[in-house]
């Protein structure tokens, strides 16, 4: 069965084709639909090759139409709105005591409960970290979703979702983790690193103010959960959310995320890059399995009382 990512051979083939049409962009195509102008626009958002943009604008069907960031946002916003009926409160649900005695968030004392590492980015501390958090995932992650298919961004997304609670479990080893900022900064900041390497060739509007404005999101979202790191807990000893799932969520963006957008319409496993990566990300995890198996007892880590 063929598969319909191109090999390096062909790849080559097509690069030197395209030397003869070099005169004929994408941007001269008239008389397109509505949906063809949004392909075309979406080509030039997120592939910095002219023979790319062609093949994705040729290739693209909207079938399967873009899912997965729409269903897991939609997700979000509907458990987020449960919990905040059922609590009567939509800002800072944290404050709540019903907010960690769902099974969903991030716990120390419940870390065997394996799900947690993945469920805890349906619950948000607030509408102002969810609205944030919606925003970039939603504006970053449908376009490179249309381009690169749900399989590989859910795979980025999904490493970013469990490298940022296993960080947590690690390095901030009392905090709870809520949010699903670790999967929204793996996007983004795979994104942008590809903007950055491909600066010349990325053909989008108005580059460096959208990247500024993208900086400047992500940093407000991570200086409130910073903010909200160390402001007094309202029912200590448990200390507020981490805002460490941020950080893993950037690492595995800039090194798993950028090999998965570099290679666009190529199998990633004939390349040697995603290999080395993805050896390292697994390694991590093994890692942080068993340092929350062993080290917390070992080192005598006096966790806050179960929610």
């Amino acid at each position: 069965m063929m598969s319909n990512k191109r090999s390096n051979s062909f790849r080559r083939a097509i690069l030197q084709g395209s030397r003869q049409i070099k005169g004929c962009s994408l941007r001269d195509e008239v008389g397109l639909g509505l949906s063809q102008q949004l392909v075309r626009h979406i080509a030039y958002e997120t592939l910095p090759r002219e023979v790319d943009r062609k093949w994705y604008f040729d290739s693209y069907t909207y079938c399967p139409p873009p899912w997965l960031i729409l269903a897991i946002t939609i997700a979000e916003v509907a458990v987020f709105m449960y919990y905040g009926f059922q609590m009567d409160r939509f800002v800072l649900q944290v404050s709540s005591p019903l907010f960690l005695k769902s099974p969903l968030p991030y716990h120390p004392q419940l870390r065997a409960q394996a799900w947690r590492y993945l469920s805890y980015i349906f619950m948000h501390t607030g509408i102002e970290h969810l609205s944030l958090n919606m925003a970039m995932q939603l504006l970053v992650g449908v376009p490179l979703e249309m381009v690169h298919g749900a399989l590989r961004i859910g795979l980025v997304y999904v490493c970013g979702v469990l490298a940022g609670s296993l960080t947590v479990s690690v390095t901030d080893m009392m905090a709870p983790v809520v949010g699903s900022s670790g999967g929204v900064y793996a996007l983004v900041s795979a994104h942008l690193a590809n903007v950055v390497m491909n600066w010349s060739g990325m053909k989008c509007q108005f580059k460096l103010f959208r990247m500024a404005m993208a900086l400047v999101c992500m940093s407000v979202e991570f200086g409130r959960a910073v903010w909200l790191r160390f402001y007094p807990p309202a029912f200590p000893p448990c200390p507020n959310p981490s805002f460490v799932a941020h950080l893993g969520g950037v690492v595995v963006g800039l090194t798993l995320g950028v090999v998965v957008l570099q290679n666009y319409e190529q199998r990633l496993q004939e390349q040697s890059l995603f290999w080395i990566f993805f050896c390292v990300y697994t390694l991590f995890v093994l890692c942080a399995v068993f340092w929350n198996i062993f080290a917390y007892s070992l080192l005598d880590v006096r966790l806050p009382p179960p929610p």
